[in-house]
């Protein structure tokens, strides 16, 4: 819902302005929507479809974070016929900006890679982060997403995929592999 809030009134600002932009983004999200709503009910989607998703997400994050983004997504080798689990790889493309560049003053980035197997997908994202003083007590806040993704991967991808994450002072990085079979 915050995605869409925020979009939404993105997309109001554009209309004020009667920026050209405005019809994109409107089909973006559309197209967005209906994969959401009618094509993740199944098990498992084309990888294209999920690469498309990833896409528009990205491009509407653009437009709301400005230029003091550096967002990067690199596709590399053959996305043929393979499937993939719905949504697995936005949990962690949401919590890069969620968690990392909307809590920045200044420059970011997102840097977003998905190298492809006919057999493996290897998706990996590194965002930076802001020095954040430390909370009371030592408590992080959150981290339910996290606990889900891996519930998901351990349902849907057992002993077939291999999670790594790096949390780093000034950054996060997360290398997920998965074994198409």
């Amino acid at each position: 819902p915050h995605f869409l809030f925020n979009t939404l009134n993105n997309l109001y600002a554009l209309t004020l302005k009667k920026s050209d932009e405005a019809p994109e983004i409107v089909i973006k999200l559309s197209e967005m929507m209906r994969y959401m709503l009618y094509e993740c009910n199944e098990k498992q989607v084309p990888l294209r479809k999920e690469i498309n998703y990833l896409r528009n997400y990205l491009d509407l994050e653009r437009l709301r974070q400005g230029k003091n983004v550096d967002i990067n997504f690199d596709v590399a080798g053959s996305v043929g016929d393979q499937k993939i689990a719905p949504l697995l790889f936005i949990p962690f493309l949401e919590n890069s900006f969620k968690h990392g560049l909307n809590n920045q003053l200044s420059r970011g980035f997102v840097n977003i890679a998905l190298q492809i197997n006919p057999k493996q997908v290897h998706f990996f994202i590194e965002n930076s982060k802001a020095d954040a003083p430390p909370r009371p007590g030592g408590r992080r806040s959150g981290g339910i997403g996290l606990v889900n993704v891996n519930r998901r991967l351990n349902l849907l991808y057992p002993d077939q995929y291999d999670l790594k994450i790096d949390d780093n002072p000034h950054s996060y990085a997360v290398n997920l592999f998965i074994d198409l079979q």
